[in-house]
């Protein structure tokens, strides 16, 4: 994705000194699949930069306020009537922050005074792009369905939120070193902070696949995947999570089972049904995990001696933003996601996902999918 910057200012050292900085720049995100770059042109006086814009469509603009004829503070004034869909930062010498400080007030971004250092530029440009981009995002969506951008902003808002206020509180006090001067004394902190971060990362993760999956977006790559080989990956991956709470991964079945399909939604739904049963999992409990084929299908049951779930509960599963609350699942994170994806990934492949679960006894999750998906591989014999 490219990105037109207009840079407005009478001093040709400036505008030479941006696009020498900017030529090769490019930032990314991880809530975006494209990289943005940008195409920098100029203008020298208010006048030209009105034309420009009137003309062209601009995305960002850094604006000197001190220049001939009008003045950037006018130039503002004008985008702001006009509407345009674009966003602008001041750029002043320290004389004229005030100036900065009230053309902030009358719609600009932010600010960066003369002279600033290449990697100023670079961390404003940054941080205006991203507020562009959220803005035209976040009004892409009020095109959208209304209770799915509330309920995704009411999960987004919550889930993020508590930990941030968490981490924020831990920082503090390590800041006012309030609970000794050794590094020691903070450790429980940062690796509850640790653990919040994991997380939000886990939610923002959760929210990628199933916006892409929705879509569109996401190219699936087809190719033979060994289901088994598959989950040993996922295992490896959770096991630091199993060994906290001493639960134990048993692994049965065929020893390879080929199923032409995307690796990573295969990972997916394997990490979804088995971090979930490590999860909601009681201490030194098991997690018993069966792959092979019966009959025309190929089947993956993952089945856990945890708290289990009311008949209630199981109905809600499988929906986009529904998390099982009650007495036991308090204090476990999650973003209400995670089986919905897994669902959606399963029935991608003409796949069922089912579930059995008693309170205080466990659950036991089925996934079958069709056999014309799958191709046993047999073991070579000795």
């Amino acid at each position: 994705m490219k990105l037109k910057l207009l840079v407005v200012d009478d001093e040709p050292g400036i505008v030479s000194g941006v696009e020498r900085v900017l030529r090769n720049f490019s930032v990314s995100y991880p809530f975006m699949e494209e990289t943005i770059t940008y195409e920098i042109i100029s203008a020298g006086t208010g006048e030209d930069a009105i034309e420009i814009i009137d003309n062209s469509e601009v995305d960002i603009a850094l604006l000197d306020n001190k220049l001939p004829g009008i003045d950037g503070i006018e130039v503002l004034e004008y985008i702001n009537e006009k509407d345009f869909d674009m966003a602008v930062m001041m750029i002043t010498s320290y004389a004229s922050l005030d100036i900065a400080v009230k053309a902030t007030n009358f719609g600009a971004h932010n600010f960066v005074p003369k002279p600033f250092t290449p990697d100023e530029l670079k961390a404003a440009i940054e941080s205006i792009t991203k507020n562009l981009y959220l803005k035209r995002i976040t009004r892409k969506m009020k095109d959208e369905d209304k209770q799915t951008r509330f309920q995704f902003l009411s999960v987004l808002s919550h889930e993020l939120k508590s930990p941030i206020n968490a981490i924020e509180g831990y920082l503090r006090i390590m800041q006012d070193k309030q609970a000794g001067e050794s590094i020691g004394d903070y450790m429980m902190m940062i690796d509850r902070s640790i653990e919040r971060l994991k997380g939000m990362r886990g939610l923002i993760l959760d929210l990628l696949d199933l916006t892409r999956m929705e879509s569109g977006a996401k190219t699936r790559n087809l190719v033979p995947v060994d289901l088994v080989e598959s989950a040993r990956r996922v295992i490896d991956g959770i096991e630091p999570m199993a060994n906290q709470k001493r639960v134990k991964i048993y692994v049965e079945g065929d020893d390879s089972l080929t199923i032409d399909a995307d690796k990573q939604e295969i990972e997916i739904v394997f990490n979804n049904l088995l971090s979930n049963a490590v999860k909601y999992n009681r201490d030194n409990g098991k997690v018993f995990l069966k792959i092979e084929k019966v009959k025309e299908s190929a089947v993956i049951e993952v089945e856990d001696t945890g708290i289990g779930m009311t008949p209630e509960e199981k109905e809600l599963l499988f929906k986009d933003f529904v998390r099982i609350k009650n007495q036991k699942t308090k204090g476990i994170s999650g973003s209400g996601l995670g089986l919905s994806i897994a669902k959606k990934m399963v029935e991608m492949y003409d796949g069922t996902i089912e579930v059995e679960s008693r309170p205080d006894e466990g659950s036991k999750f089925r996934v079958v999918i069709p056999l014309d998906r799958a191709t046993v591989i047999q073991p070579e014999e000795e």
